[in-house]
């Protein structure tokens, strides 16, 4: 385990490394930053000064070595438009879209395993054939069209959820707010979860269906029955288990993905989340939020593959992590 986190850290440092020089890249492509520091009276000296004093004139090298040095230190830049740390932006923003993708997470979770196993027991069940059915044409309903639809139905003629917002928050501790401390939070993330979890949700429920197939028609599964033992243990002990060794592969990426396709949500909704801060940022041309965000971003899919890469090992301890050849 020590080795597999040690070989983790430096694949992160890498894959990190490869985003800041992205990041850094596309920052001279995203305007100049004295045009957002600067007042429009400031003359071309004045202008030419702020450049030097901001170190914009120093080789491309001298600046990304000062890029990395303030990236490592937290020092991912200062907002134009909010006048603060960046990285002190974007944790007040981190509760709403981490609780937001939490809530479409659990929906995907006790929505798509237990109807992903039943499509799998009962193929030729008609509820079977409708689920495949609505799966496939859920697949292909864009994410800000399955929100404009729950509004429509759900908060304009039905009356029923609030359609923008998080609604009453309860501060916890530090930067850290959440929805699930009050009634009227709960409700407001109804919809926005519901909405998010419809890009997975399909997907997961075929590949539960998939793996469950592929499992049930393995020899030890088939040996389990032939044994007399109950139809039920076999499914849920032998089958389900090594179902999800696959499931947690794809849904852990997936998840972590999730994390980025909240813009859309966050936007049809206004739920004051990272995403919707994101499109705020390139409206603004707020160059230093734009480039930590992706940093931000970055970091937690790297987290998030090495939470995966771990849950191998508690689901299946037979999962060499460290490639050990036998």
């Amino acid at each position: 385990m020590t080795q597999f986190l040690l070989q983790r850290i430096l694949q992160a440092g890498l894959v990190m490394l490869i985003i800041s020089m992205f990041c850094f890249s596309i920052q001279g492509t995203l305007g100049d930053p004295t045009r957002e520091l600067a007042a429009m009276s400031m003359s071309d000296e004045e202008r030419a000064s702020l450049r030097e004093s901001l170190g914009l004139n120093d080789p491309l090298p001298v600046q990304y070595g000062r890029f990395v040095k303030r990236a490592l230190q937290g020092d991912l830049g200062t907002s134009y438009f909010f006048k603060e740390p960046t990285l002190d932006v974007i944790l007040k923003k981190l509760p709403a879209t981490l609780e937001l993708s939490f809530a479409a997470s659990l929906i995907i979770i006790f929505v798509s395993i237990p109807l992903g196993v039943f499509c799998a027991i009962q193929p030729r069940h008609w509820f079977s054939r409708f689920t495949m059915a609505v799966s496939v044409v859920g697949i292909s309903i864009p994410v800000f069209l399955t929100a404009l639809a729950l509004i429509f139905i759900f908060s304009i003629t039905l009356g029923w959820m609030p359609s923008f917002g998080r609604g009453e928050i309860v501060q916890v501790w530090g930067y850290w707010s959440t929805n699930f401390a009050s009634w009227d939070g709960i409700v407001h993330i109804i919809m926005p979860s519901i909405a998010l979890s419809s890009i997975m949700l399909p997907l997961f429920i075929r590949l539960v269906r998939a793996e469950m197939l592929e499992v049930l028609s393995s020899e030890y599964v088939k040996f389990a029955r032939a044994k007399g033992l109950p139809a039920m243990p076999v499914y849920l002990k032998h089958a389900l288990k090594n179902t999800m060794l696959p499931v947690i592969t794809v849904g852990g990426v997936q998840i972590g993905i999730m994390v980025a396709y909240t813009i859309l949500t966050e936007s049809v909704f206004q739920w004051p989340g990272m995403g919707f801060m994101f499109l705020e940022a390139v409206n603004r041309s707020d160059i230093p939020l734009i480039t930590a965000y992706i940093m931000f971003v970055g970091f937690l899919f790297v987290v998030v593959n090495t939470l995966v890469d771990l849950l191998y090992g508690v689901i299946n301890p037979m999962v060499d992590l460290v490639g050990r050849r036998q």
